[in-house]
């Protein structure tokens, strides 16, 4: 029996019940940074509001102070704050606050009085804390992690790209073999239609029928076997290209019929090495998504390296009073009367505080050492760990990347020697069995000699059909070890992550006929 091409679904590329397909790569070791190091500031901005009403009783043991046993406060508070925190780590708060107070008391010069006051408050960290790109690390790390998933989304698309064409080659040489099978069954027709002529005018003995007839039973196995590869490489394909994998019913009346043909180009680029290697170093995804993991990594290994310093933090506090109200109707005779300038409402209260009437300034500073800083200390030893692995990985990416570039190399020339010795030996076996033909034909030769012939030309054209396949696949690997997959095949990401290709598809004029299936073949024995 003459075997035919073999799949590459068995030898590499696996398929899992979900239709998704699985290939070797690189590993770049990415993972989500997570912060460790000074507190990062949240950089949006608040509003506070905060109202209180109420009322408060509180005894009094010495009249002469209140003028009542029982002092009741009926109360309003208004509070309003406005804060940010910015880049750099300076922090602002500003804070306007309002309040009402009447009291059962003539000793109280303004009743109900009105105060108000606005508060703005700054702080600045000097040592630790202070650089912006120390602050905005967080940012800057969750980036790189979208990056990182969008490239790791990339990378996938790529491997199930190459599998899948692995996966629709493989389907194509098996459509080719069954095509040689064909074939071949119809020249061993052909010889036992005509030895059958020949026993019958007695040119030739009986015996030669029987051996074409049994070429012609061997030829119709071997249809048998390549037509069940061939439904074999649709169940793989299927289950690789939909999501449920071969779960739908509906799917096993379908048929996947390749409208395209294996043909090797006449020669392959021809390039420097160190210029295919180049090539590969900037456009490998792999490349890249160590790159980025490296740069969070030196992220936070700076973020760190400034928790050791010491914590020293300036402070600047600007404060404005204002205070007005109604002069008490129950004034207490010798007490006094108010300031005019204290009399009205709440609109001579805020004119009061933002007139500055009366301020209050502060600054200062806060220096807080902790001795030692064992805590900041272990986390900047891991992340300099953590960075180094990954410069490590990142080299061991770009050497990878080196060693596929090159064996992809070798392997596409000798899947290109491969062919072209097939196709030499295929073009010796034709004419071999055309010259046994011949000497058959004029008496001199034998029915054996022809089988032979025969079979030693399937054979050829089995392997030559394996060397275009075993091209398809090398290209394929050379594509992806140069990063290109995706361009050579025309598939954009937004295409690829939407499901959806913008490009219309043409159906070519003459279209292959339907596959016929191992159980339309039937093998009738020879009367």
């Amino acid at each position: 029996m003459v075997s035919g091409p073999v799949s590459v679904s068995t030898a590499g590329i696996s398929t899992n019940a979900a239709g998704l397909v699985g290939g070797a790569g690189i590993s770049t070791g990415g993972g989500v940074i997570t912060q460790v190091g000074p507190g990062i500031p949240g950089l949006d901005p608040y509003l506070a509001v905060q109202a209180t009403i109420g009322h408060s009783t509180t005894p009094q043991s010495n009249t002469q102070l209140t003028g009542t046993t029982a002092l009741t406060n009926t109360y309003r508070n208004l509070f309003f704050q406005y804060g940010q925190t910015f880049i750099s780590g300076t922090s602002m708060y500003f804070t306007l606050g309002d309040s009402r107070n009447d009291y059962n008391s003539g000793y109280y010069l303004l009743n109900p009085s009105l105060s108000g006051y606005f508060d703005l408050y700054f702080t600045q960290p000097l040592l630790q804390g202070l650089s912006p790109g120390v602050n905005n690390r967080d940012i800057k790390v969750a980036r790189n992690n979208l990056k990182s998933t969008d490239l790791q989304v990339k990378l996938q698309v790529v491997t199930t790209v190459s599998a899948v064409l692995n996966l629709y080659w493989d389907l194509v040489s098996f459509n080719d073999a069954v095509r040689i099978k064909e074939q071949g069954l119809k020249t061993a027709q052909d010889l036992y239609e005509g030895n059958k002529k020949q026993v019958a005018i007695g040119a030739m003995a009986g015996i030669e029928v029987t051996r074409a007839a049994a070429e012609v039973s061997q030829s119709k196995e071997d249809l048998l076997i390549a037509q069940t590869n061939v439904q074999q490489q649709e169940i793989v394909l299927k289950n690789a290209l939909n999501r449920n994998g071969v779960e739908n019913t509906w799917l096993d009346d379908v048929h996947i019929i390749p409208l395209d043909h294996i043909e090797i180009p006449k020669a392959d680029e021809v390039r420097p090495v160190q210029d295919l290697i180049e090539e590969a170093l900037t456009h490998r995804d792999e490349i890249d998504q160590s790159k980025i993991n490296l740069e969070s990594s030196q992220i936070m290994l700076k973020g760190n390296k400034n928790a050791l310093l010491p914590s020293l933090q300036a402070f600047a506090d600007f404060t404005s009073h204002g205070l007005s109200g109604p002069a008490n109707a129950v004034l207490v005779p010798g007490v006094g009367i108010p300031n005019a300038y204290f009399v009205g409402g709440n609109t001579n209260a805020l004119a009061q505080v933002f007139r500055r009437n009366f301020p209050d300034y502060s600054v200062g500073f806060s220096l807080n050492i902790p001795f030692r800083n064992r805590t900041a200390q272990a986390d900047f030893v891991t992340d300099q760990l953590q960075t180094r692995q990954k410069e490590l990985q990142l080299q061991r990416a770009v050497n990878q990347v080196r060693v596929e570039v090159k064996t992809g190399l070798i392997g596409l020339q000798q899947a290109r020697s491969r062919y072209e010795t097939a196709v030499a030996t295929r073009v010796l076996a034709e004419q071999t069995l055309e010259a046994e033909q011949k000497r058959f034909q004029a008496g001199v030769g034998s029915v054996a000699l022809v089988i032979q012939a025969q079979k030693d030309l399937v054979g050829t054209q089995d392997a030559e059909v394996q060397a275009m396949a075993n091209y398809t696949h090398a290209k394929i690997a050379f594509d992806q070890a140069l990063g290109r997959t995706l361009d050579v095949n025309h598939i954009s990401m937004p295409e690829a992550t939407s499901g959806r290709v913008q490009r219309e598809s043409f159906l070519p004029p003459e279209l292959p006929a339907k596959p016929v299936g191992p159980a339309a073949m039937k093998l009738e024995g020879l009367r």
